[in-house]
């Protein structure tokens, strides 16, 4: 068990706002609470996940838990105050301080980004003009899924970002299909909150995270830096977990930068289960919450129950046996998972957060505490499915296969000069490649070449680099095409070719 353990216990008078539930009941969820944690030491115990912790709320009732450690190898426990960051399970608490945001009527789901941040451009000029905040937070707007992430990858700034969408081909009809976008949702909060006259991190701390003390959050990466008691982010290799990376997520803050703690994020729950009113205030509009949890998309089945899923505002809607769900998962490959779980007509919410990509702990105990409350316990335990899931959600080069061992025929290249030069597309930006002394290649990328990797060579005008942290094996591909001078005129970048900006024009020599 991990340590600062607070047992299910009356809450504090500014905790008692939900009210009493008849359907679940106290003493169901007081009795499900040891064979929870005994679950959870277990998996702490099978090295499922260095470190977790848990937030449930019930009427009255509020637990809270740390199991494991906040950085393998390392003695510190997680505990209620332990600050995580939580990527995309920050969705739906963007979603509620948007809905809050419409309480003076300046705005609605409805208005047109067009009308609140008219510098937003899309690819096309009719969902230019008609996107809505809606179809921006329901991934509806036709963008493709994740584009915009490389950018991030390669540290552009959120402005960088959203001001080259425009730039980028529909992969749908607006509003004719559903992929899920960062980007995308990222300008809807965005544009939101400068409806207001606020800036999104202002929005976010004056809205909802002061009103409800959650003290420890923020949409600041380096807040989440700058707390002492933090979960590091941890990747699997060489077959155990490692802290190996850093993840900034400013630039997408909306759609996965929060950072906060069970002890924080309970107050939330607390919230969103009383329809916008705590503390007897209310913080949001009833009617804004409500639109925020109808089905706007069809995404998917459960593959757990095999209950279809859909999406809304910021959350994913599961309608089953046990009622309404309300659910909505965060992962960072480099190292982070979480998920927030309401059931609104029992009266109860769970959320967990842990310290490791990939693992399906967080989804696995979710279940284990909603079959004990609601079946007696009898169901499966769903680890092993959770875990195939986000497994298969490591990042993969796109050409990692046709890297992977040596042609049987191999070119040597042609001298580095014929290689390095200055290239460029209006998506990427410029990217340059220039030589050492010892003729090793070397590439950088982003804003001010920050991003470097050195080159090796594959086979003739074929050549690898490591692109991302959290998975220092897995190669990328880039290539050159060699004109009639017998130099590059061109290169083409792997990770991005699927995007359609892959390919980058020579523009001159190395700086």
């Amino acid at each position: 068990m991990g340590l600062a353990t607070l047992a299910v216990a009356q809450a504090t008078a500014d905790e008692r706002t939900i009210g009493s539930f008849d359907s679940v009941t106290s003493e169901s969820i007081r009795a499900a609470i040891p064979k929870l944690e005994t679950y959870i030491e277990a998996l702490i115990e099978a090295d499922a996940v260095p470190g977790l912790a848990v937030a449930i709320v019930s009427g009255d009732q509020v637990y809270l838990n740390g199991f494991g450690v906040r950085e393998a190898g390392a003695p510190e426990h997680v505990d209620a105050e332990t600050v995580f960051q939580i990527a995309s399970l920050s969705k739906p608490i963007s979603s509620t301080i948007v809905a809050a945001l419409m309480s003076d009527g300046v705005f609605d789901w409805d208005t047109r980004i067009s009308q609140i941040d008219p510098s937003f451009q899309l690819f096309e000029a009719y969902p230019t003009a008609n996107v809505t905040v809606s179809d921006l937070l329901s991934h509806r707007s036709g963008l493709p899924g994740l584009v915009g992430d490389e950018l991030l990858a390669y540290g552009f700034d959120r402005a960088t970002i959203l001001r080259r969408l425009r730039l980028v081909r529909p992969a749908y009809s607006f509003r004719g299909g559903y992929e899920y976008s960062n980007s995308g949702f990222t300008e809807g909060a965005v544009a939101a909150a400068a409806a207001v006259g606020l800036a999104w991190e202002e929005a976010a701390e004056t809205l909802l995270f002061g009103p409800l003390g959650m003290a420890s959050t923020s949409m600041r990466y380096g807040d989440y830096l700058a707390r002492g008691n933090r979960a590091e982010l941890h990747v699997r290799y060489d077959d155990r977990w490692q802290a190996l990376v850093k993840h900034d997520t400013d630039a997408q803050a909306p759609a996965g930068g929060v950072s906060t703690s069970v002890r924080d994020l309970a107050r939330w729950m607390t919230l969103v289960l009383g329809n916008g009113v705590i503390d007897g205030r209310r913080l949001a509009p009833e009617d804004a919450l409500a639109a925020s949890h109808a089905a706007l998309s069809h995404i998917g089945s459960d593959p757990i129950g095999g209950e279809p899923v859909f999406y809304g505002l910021g959350w994913a809607l599961i309608y089953g046996s046990n009622g309404r769900v309300w659910t909505h998962a965060g992962a960072l490959t480099a190292g982070a998972r979480s998920l927030a779980t309401f059931y609104p007509d029992k009266g109860f919410a769970i959320a967990v957060l842990s310290n490791a990509h990939p693992t399906g702990a967080p989804e696995a105990v979710v279940d284990r505490f909603v079959d004990l409350v609601l079946s007696g316990g009898d169901g499966p335990d769903t680890i092993e499915t959770w875990n195939g899931i986000y497994a298969s959600m490591v990042p993969e080069s796109p050409s990692a296969k046709d890297y992977g061992s040596l042609p049987q025929w191999l070119s040597p290249p042609l001298s580095p000069q014929a290689y390095v030069g200055t290239y460029h597309n209006a998506y990427v930006g410029t990217a340059v490649v220039t030589a050492s002394d010892d003729g090793i290649l070397n590439l950088a990328l982003g804003p001010e070449g920050g991003l470097q990797r050195p080159l090796r060579h594959f086979n003739r005008d074929q050549f690898t680099f490591f692109l991302l942290e959290e998975v220092p094996d897995t190669p990328f591909g880039i290539s050159f095409h060699i004109g009639a001078q017998g130099v590059a005129t061109s290169m083409n970048i792997d990770d991005i070719t699927d995007s359609g900006f892959g390919r980058l024009e020579r523009v001159g020599d190395a700086p």
